[in-house]
């Protein structure tokens, strides 16, 4: 980024920090006070709810991700049109942009800001989608996440020496119903805990 960037982002920042300070004065009237609310639309700046998406891809790009899905994962025997590296990066910008399932993908395919953002003429939709994820075998799924560790070492490499100096590791405990609830003197398996790993 350029200096201007730094300098409008600084001064963006400044003037949220000063707008949300707290304020013990009392208000005679609600603070939500909108009421000439316009709305216009334009032909030249459109809006992406997850406006992080194509930087998300461009990393995706630059530490081989995109590549390395397509060299190692075999999955389609040919190629109408998507790869598999669109099939995985569809699913998972699925849950980055917010989505919770497979049929969430549709809204995306909708989403003209979002295609366009990947450069994009179409994702695969929901039952496509779900075609390609039954096609992993434990096979694949141990090929998918060796993809994923080589990849992720690039990452590693560019940060500084002292990012090697502490992992930190937290994992919260998770209440899971079982059918077994109503047996006697049974508990329900409720673990927490968080640890610090230093090498």
């Amino acid at each position: 980024m350029n200096s201007l960037v730094y300098q409008i982002l600084a001064s963006r920042k400044r003037r949220l920090a000063a707008r949300i300070r707290h304020d013990h004065r009392p208000s005679a009237v609600p603070l939500l006070a909108a009421s000439n609310i316009q709305y216009e639309l334009s032909t030249r700046d459109r809006g992406l709810a997850c406006g992080g998406i194509g930087a998300v891809h461009l990393l995706a790009r630059r530490i081989g991700l995109i590549a390395a899905l397509d060299r190692h994962l075999h999955l389609l025997k040919i190629h109408l049109p998507y790869h598999e590296s669109d099939h995985v990066l569809n699913v998972a910008y699925n849950v980055i942009a917010g989505g919770e399932c497979l049929q969430d993908l549709e809204l995306l395919r909708q989403d003209e800001v979002f295609l366009d953002a990947l450069g994009a003429q179409r994702i695969p939709d929901p039952t496509t989608a779900g075609d390609f994820c039954r096609r992993f075998t434990e096979a694949d799924v141990w090929t998918l996440q060796d993809v994923f560790n080589q990849c992720r070492q690039k990452v590693w490499a560019w940060q500084g020496p002292e990012f090697l100096h502490r992992a930190i590791l937290d994992a919260d405990g998770t209440l899971a119903p079982t059918t077994g609830e109503c047996k006697q003197g049974w508990t329900s398996p409720m673990t927490a805990s968080g640890a610090i790993i230093r090498w």
